[in-house]
């Protein structure tokens, strides 16, 4: 690896290290909860439903006030204050166990609380790079992110399973925990001031919250991606929410096996990250999204495929996971788009704006994948939620994102107050 572009910025580098850190125990985490959901509590589709659920109601619930908080406050101590927020509720589940008091209520809470933490994160996270590196700098920044986000994804699906087995997925997750403040820590010695917001454009919440709505209807390419984002976002929802029980359940696989096998999708989106930019040069920023996406869903129809002994189903699943790495084209190009053309003051609200509507298709993905899990079965529910993501790249194909040659620049019309000033 070259070190050089943003490898010589060191806020840039902090921020990297907090993000790899925390993602690394995410994996582990979010594994280990649903593994734990399952092994220890014994969970059955609906239950799996619901605890995935847990984790997306609060996101639509105070996603718009978090979009104008974001753009309110500074970002950075949002950030932070995620991070702790998420080590201490996390921690909550090994210590209920130890105590022989866990519950499938208590992860309820926890998915709900930490959800609510993980939005505040995200939202901020994305609107902050934009202030930390120059806008020519975005989709470098956002595909050094996303790279070491696959090497972290291939270590902790590649340990997960077997960490549940040694140890106990609550215990597992303490791992998780323990991630959030190390991130905390690495984000909280970027040394860059933040610039205050503005005070003298608040006009209250709603009023705020819904202009952030307004600028992402009023574009078109916004527009585009945030639909292609809330469908491709309703079949993760159904395939997610199935993915481990379908392994375990269906094809008899070993928890860690299955974790092995997720680990093989960190290497494919490493190697996504490091072509995003290549390909948004050689096919054009859209096509290059249109593509990414179709690769994915193509992909996913291999999972309801796999059937046999343990190691051909495990093949099938090893192949899907190669699809990850055109959804990582999809979304560096789309993630980087969206920061390069809307306003900073504005970035906050349009990003809480995208995740509303991508965390709503989610939620009611993984509330359809509940109810047909239960009445279809789960081989099935998993086919529909391949053929829901292959209909993500044709919305993209047929709207003005496919003839999109690269990322537009700042002049774009997304800020409606500047749009005003110049008609005037």
């Amino acid at each position: 690896m070259r070190f050089d572009g943003l490898w010589r910025h060191p806020d840039f580098v902090r921020l990297w290290a907090g993000q790899t850190v925390s993602i690394f125990g995410s994996y582990i985490g979010n594994t280990a909860l649903r593994f734990g959901a399952i092994l220890v509590l014994d969970a059955r589709a609906y239950e799996m439903a619901l605890l995935v659920a847990a984790g997306i109601v609060p996101e639509l619930i105070t996603g718009p006030l978090i979009g104008v908080w974001v753009d309110r406050l500074r970002r950075r101590p949002i950030m932070i204050a995620a991070d702790l927020g998420r080590a201490a509720l996390l921690a909550s589940i090994p210590a209920a166990y130890a105590l022989d008091a866990l519950t499938i209520g208590q992860m309820y809470v926890v998915a709900f609380l930490t959800g609510v933490l993980s939005m505040s994160f995200n939202v901020a996270y994305r609107s902050y790079l934009p202030s930390l590196v120059r806008r020519d700098e975005l989709l470098e920044g956002n595909s050094k992110l996303s790279a070491s986000e696959s090497v972290a994804e291939v270590g902790a699906f590649g340990i997960a399973g077997w960490l549940v087995q040694a140890l106990t997925a609550p215990f597992a997750i303490l791992i998780d925990a323990v991630s959030f403040i190390g991130s905390a820590l690495f984000v909280g010695m970027i040394r860059k001031d933040e610039t205050p917001p503005a005070r003298d454009q608040r006009t209250g919440m709603l009023r705020e919250a819904a202009e952030g709505i307004r600028t992402i209807a009023n574009n078109s390419i916004l527009r585009a991606t945030t639909i292609a984002e809330s469908i491709a976002h309703f079949a993760f929802g159904m395939f997610g929410a199935g993915y481990a029980l379908y392994g375990i359940r269906v094809l008899d696989l070993q928890p860690g096996v299955v974790s092995m096998v997720a680990a093989v999708g960190g290497v494919s989106s490493f190697v996504g990250a490091l072509v995003a930019g290549r390909a948004a040069r050689r096919l054009g920023t859209g096509p290059a999204m249109v593509t990414g996406a179709a690769f994915m869903g193509a992909s996913m129809l291999l999972v309801p495929l796999a059937h046999g002994p343990a190691l051909v189903a495990a093949a099938f699943l090893m192949a899907q996971q190669l699809g990850d790495g055109g959804y990582v084209v999809y979304d560096i190009n789309q993630v980087s788009t969206r920061q390069a053309i809307t306003a900073d003051r504005l970035l906050g609200r349009v990003n809480s704006g995208v995740d509303i509507c991508a965390h709503g298709a989610m939620l009611v993905g993984v509330l359809t994948f509940g109810l047909l899990g239960e009445t279809v079965g789960l081989r099935t529910s998993l086919a529909v939620a391949a053929a829901v993501m292959l209909f993500a790249a044709v919305w993209l194909a047929v709207s003005p994102v496919a003839r999109l040659r690269e990322v537009p620049g700042r002049e774009a019309p997304l800020d409606p107050a500047r749009r005003a000033s110049e008609a005037s």
